[in-house]
């Protein structure tokens, strides 16, 4: 591999971090931001590659009801106006772990990543599974925990990072 570096950005979006987002997206929304956007910065400067990554479910009638969050098509999709977009690497996914994008795998295939850090939403979530697929595709990888949220802590938490951790994810 090159030594190429990218930083992928998961999930920041309005229905996880605006105004009338649901009860169960309690995170810190100004911190989460500064810091993600510090990372985007601090990334960007080093010539390293900044990729967006966005959860969507499809626009059908069960997932606006059931669902009611990031519907393809919808603002609630689109990035969270706080969050610096410095490229046009922006990518969907309709499963955790960003990878499951045909067209995002392609893409940081044909980029010929070494590295890959992942910061963004959610630690026990889709930052954790594209985590442990950047692994299992050997890409060496770094899981910023200043810019990642979750909604859970204690033992859930744990688990996963100890999981993430014998996979060989390093936390920074």
């Amino acid at each position: 591999m090159s030594g190429k570096r990218a930083l992928i950005v998961v999930d920041m979006q309005k229905d996880y971090l605006g105004n009338g987002r649901k009860n169960m997206f309690s995170y810190d929304t100004p911190k989460l931001t500064a810091e993600v956007n510090r990372c985007i910065r601090e990334f960007r400067e080093n010539g390293d590659d900044i990729i967006y990554i966005r959860q969507v479910f499809q626009n059908i009638i069960t997932n606006r009801l059931f669902i009611g969050f990031t519907i393809k098509g919808t603002e609630g999709a689109d990035i969270y106006e706080g969050v610096e977009v410095v490229s046009d690497n922006i990518f969907e996914k309709y499963f955790p772990d960003s990878f499951s994008s045909a067209e995002f795998r392609e893409f940081a295939e044909a980029q010929d990543y070494s590295e890959i850090a992942v910061c963004g939403l959610d630690e026990c979530g889709c930052v954790g599974a594209t985590a442990a697929g950047a692994v299992k595709r050997g890409y060496d990888v770094t899981l910023i925990s200043s810019a990642t949220g979750t909604r859970f802590s204690g033992k859930k938490l744990e688990k996963k990072r100890i999981k993430l951790k014998k996979l060989g994810v390093r936390y920074k």
